[in-house]
């Protein structure tokens, strides 16, 4: 997969392609729908497929108060498109620029003179242009003056009643339903970050946790206790993975991420790994002393070998 910044990058002459456009927060199932569909038509008709995704959600540009929390950072997001075998992903910068565009002038400027577009593949409620004044009528009258075709992709509803989105998955984060959110995900959800010194209680205790940088990559979801794995590089480890501010420890920082191998102490200080959550243990809990913590982390160990054993 080739990858551009900026429309200036992209070379000419360039396609004809077929072209798909969204946020893709997450890349999840629905996204890989239309992604994959996208390729195929582009196969049979000899185009260049191209998936025109943005730097970040455009309501940080036009109300940052109301912007969601990325589910994936901008690198994990390109290394998901990647696996989809699209050829191109045009990564353009959501500023004022491109938000006061008028959807003709997107089509104009974007879709045909820089993408030579043929074909444009989008969901019924695709908008597009300064205030998202573009609908999919709007796409279809520009693409009959431009010369491109405009196909709708089916949602994709596992229940019959609630298309797959990043909302939808968020809010299962949100309350910890991460088996769920892998559902829609189409895998584990997971958060990238390297392990730091922390302040050493785990190994204390008798299980001694990698501990992510508070800059990690990725959606964190609720607080508590989670089965699942650590990547690092070629290595997948089972791991019992704690998330929030410990609160049987006072000073502990929310939202901290701590994986405890199973079963093996491994030397990851300074290494970036994936840390992916298979399922909920618990929530946090705040215990009275320290034999009643280290009884209840050997129950959670258990259990997560347990499940992890079962599901492997």
């Amino acid at each position: 997969m080739k990858t551009y910044t900026d429309l200036a990058e992209v070379p000419q002459p360039f396609g004809p392609s077929a072209v798909t456009i969204g946020k893709f927060d997450g890349v999840h199932a629905g996204h890989r729908a239309v992604i994959s569909e996208l390729v195929d038509v582009s196969r049979a008709r000899g185009l260049t497929s191209v998936v025109i995704t943005f730097d970040r959600h455009p309501l940080a540009q036009l109300d940052p108060s109301a912007r969601p929390d990325a589910l994936v950072s901008n690198e994990q997001k390109l290394l998901l498109l990647e696996q989809t075998r699209v050829d191109v992903a045009l990564f353009v910068k959501f500023d004022q620029a491109l938000a006061s565009m008028s959807p003709r002038q997107f089509v104009s400027q974007v879709l045909h003179d820089v993408c030579n577009t043929k074909v444009v593949m989008v969901g019924s409620d695709f908008r597009f242009g300064a205030r998202g004044e573009g609908t999919i009528d709007t796409l279809r009258t520009l693409g009959t003056e431009f010369g491109f075709d405009v196909d709708l992709i089916a949602e994709v509803k596992p229940d019959e009643s609630r298309k797959v989105s990043s909302t939808w998955i968020r809010e299962l984060l949100a309350g910890g339903d991460v088996e769920r959110a892998g559902e829609l995900l189409g895998r584990a959800p997971s958060v990238r970050g390297m392990v730091v010194h922390g302040a050493a209680r785990g190994r204390e205790l008798g299980f001694p946790t990698a501990n992510l940088s508070p800059e990690s990559e990725g959606l964190i979801p609720a607080d508590g206790v989670y089965a699942g794995w650590l990547t690092d590089g070629d290595q997948r480890y089972p791991a019992a993975i704690s998330v929030g501010s410990n609160p049987t420890f006072e000073g502990v920082p929310p939202k901290q991420v701590e994986a405890y191998v199973l079963d093996r102490e491994i030397d990851l200080y300074d290494h970036v790994v994936d840390v992916s959550f298979v399922s909920r243990i618990r929530g946090q809990v705040r215990y009275t002393g320290i034999d009643p913590l280290i009884a209840q982390i050997s129950a959670d160990v258990d259990a997560v070998r347990a499940l992890l054993h079962d599901g492997a």
